[in-house]
């Protein structure tokens, strides 16, 4: 019986990712960047046009990405697409981060079937509305009268 089992669950996961790249999987099964960060130096939520939501977090120091996680309620399409981004994202500075476009979400994935490209499109706009309000945030060196603190 557990045989069987076991065969009926691997039929069934072969199916649902069939149309997916081996790279679509190995973002979806070994998502590495979901979770929170403690004292985010940005945090953001973004719901997207089909419902699903993604919450990102971000470590910068000397503008320089040390770390982004997530949270989605979203389908798996929305995990890998966000995962994918969010280690895209490390090690790079906020002005290379923010030109990661939906369609390199799409190229590395090896073209996402029609109707997950909108996951691309909310992955990459959550990262972008993170970065933008880490930058947002007044400069910590600087205090209330505009003077640098020394």
């Amino acid at each position: 019986m557990v045989d069987n089992i076991d065969e009926i669950a691997r039929n069934l996961q072969e199916a649902v990712l069939a149309g997916y790249s081996k790279k679509f999987e190995d973002e979806l099964f070994d998502a590495r960047n979901i979770g929170t960060i403690e004292n985010p130096d940005s945090h953001v939520r973004i719901t997207g046009v089909c419902g699903d939501t993604i919450e990102m977090f971000l470590s910068i120091k000397n503008e320089t990405i040390l770390d982004v996680k997530f949270t989605t309620d979203g389908c798996g399409a929305t995990v890998a697409c966000a995962n994918y981004v969010a280690r895209t994202a490390k090690g790079k500075s906020i002005d290379e981060a923010l030109g990661i476009e939906q369609d390199d979400v799409d190229q590395y994935f090896e073209s996402l079937p029609e109707e997950n490209k909108h996951c691309a499109k909310l992955a990459v706009m959550t990262l972008r509305a993170l970065l933008e309000e880490y930058r947002s945030k007044p400069d910590p060196e600087k205090v209330g009268d505009g003077s640098v603190v020394e």
